[in-house]
């Protein structure tokens, strides 16, 4: 008798004689019977499943095998099966109309639906690119003075200085070129407490009333950061009026938020998620510095890539920084709504003619419209008017604006139906100011 090559079952040699025929057919027909009675039995909507290692060796199982995925895992129309740890498939619930997926190390699944971002960050100048004031300044005791475009600073007392600086850590703090220092002068021995702020405008607030918001931003302490415990507070508020200041009060202020994050010398970023009332007309956000004893050279703490999003985020989930204005000049047009500036580069000139008795006036077009109409302007540097190609050093004072431009006069000698340029050097600046909160 011969066997078969894989199986092993018996079959008749060419030699074997007729008479045994029936024989070698029973045995081969016993052995298959064996090798197959796995396969008999079952019922409706089982599988076939391989019991052991072993050749031939099945059993029948319902379709949702323990080592298969589960039916009873999704629940609904739009469910995802995804994965809480190695081999372990877990079910995420469909999400809300127009929501997203977005990765979340800090959920089961490390998935998460949130809304859509498809607002612009409020938070304009978030990454402190812009300073057309300047980009060092002393803050003036007991005074709410802008520093950074849109950026607020207030302390009771002088020995506070605001500037722009330069980031170089690609590591900690990817795709943000500046942030804003908060600097208690060196030496300084007042404690009394420094702020930097920004106010929402009230048509820029009013798409998140009613909704959960995540407050990002990324912060860091200078060697002699002198809080103790090396903390910065926090604050997120609310108001239901109109266009106000934070600095001053909202109207109906309410905090949602106003507690301490704990800095290091190292960028860290933080994220704060708060729910928004449903009658908010405003939002405003506020960092403050305690600080103890005197100064060191480095008693600053700096911010940067500061914005609001739609939705609950953790510090490693958060978005990335975007700003609201989209590109650099979309941030800067979104800032000169607030203040129309002409500084001077490569000695900018505009055209003005004899207003008056040794008085010329000039129209300047804003390159943006202003919140509000200027109702003043803040002059600096070498500003010249021309007479017949006669210069000379003048101060511009405020004549008027609208929303769309403003004039300004210059006294020098001028002859009446002269004509008259206006030149504002590289150092100098026009300030039309009454735009801000």
């Amino acid at each position: 008798m011969a066997t078969t090559t894989n199986f092993g079952w018996q079959t008749p040699d060419n030699t074997d004689l007729v008479k045994d025929g029936a024989l070698a057919i029973r045995t081969l027909g016993s052995a298959i019977d064996t090798s197959l009675v796995d396969l008999k039995g079952g019922t409706t909507d089982q599988v076939l499943a391989k019991n052991s290692n072993s050749d031939m060796d099945f059993k029948w199982v319902t379709s949702d095998d323990a080592n298969a995925i589960q039916n009873a895992i999704v629940d609904a129309k739009g469910d995802l099966i995804a994965a809480s740890a190695n081999d372990t498939p877990a079910r995420l619930a469909v999400g809300n109309n127009g929501e997203t997926l977005v990765a979340d190390s800090s959920t089961s699944t490390g998935l998460r639906y949130n809304p859509q971002n498809a607002l612009a960050n409020p938070i304009i100048n978030g990454g402190m690119d812009i300073w057309q004031r300047g980009t060092s300044i002393a803050v003036t005791a007991n005074t709410f003075l802008y520093t950074a475009d849109r950026w607020c600073a207030y302390r009771n007392v002088s020995g506070l200085t605001v500037s722009r600086q330069t980031v170089s850590d690609s590591t900690n703090l990817p795709n943000i070129q500046y942030a804003l220092r908060v600097l208690r002068d060196s030496g300084n021995t007042s404690t009394i407490d420094s702020q930097i702020a920004q106010s929402i405008e009230t048509t820029n607030s009013i798409p998140y009333a009613g909704k959960t918001v995540t407050f990002s931003f990324y912060a860091r302490a200078g060697a002699n950061y002198s809080t103790t415990s090396s903390l910065l507070r926090l604050q997120i508020a609310t108001g239901t009026g109109t266009d106000q200041n934070l600095g001053s009060g909202f109207t109906g202020q309410t905090y949602l938020y106003n507690d301490n994050v704990t800095l290091t010398t190292t960028w860290q970023r933080f994220a704060i998620t708060v729910s928004v009332g449903s009658t908010a007309t405003q939002l405003g956000v506020r960092f403050i510095h305690f600080p103890t004893g005197t100064a060191g050279a480095n008693d600053w703490f700096e911010v940067t890539g500061t914005q609001i999003d739609l939705g609950t985020y953790s510090a490693s989930s958060a978005p990335t920084f975007r700003r609201s204005g989209g590109t650099l000049a979309g941030e800067l047009a979104a800032c000169q709504r607030y203040l129309p500036a002409f500084r001077g580069s490569d000695f900018l000139e505009y055209i003005g003619y004899a207003y008056g008795t040794n008085t010329s006036l000039y129209t300047l077009p804003f390159n943006a419209t202003a919140r509000v109409a200027p109702t003043g302007v803040t002059v600096s540097g070498t500003i010249k008017a021309f007479a017949l190609n006669v210069s000379t050093n003048v101060t511009p004072t405020f004549n008027s604006a609208g929303l769309y431009s403003g004039s300004v006069l210059a006294s020098h000698t001028i002859t009446a139906g002269q004509g008259s340029r206006l030149q504002i050097s590289a150092d100098a600046s026009i300030l039309f100011t009454g735009c801000e909160l």
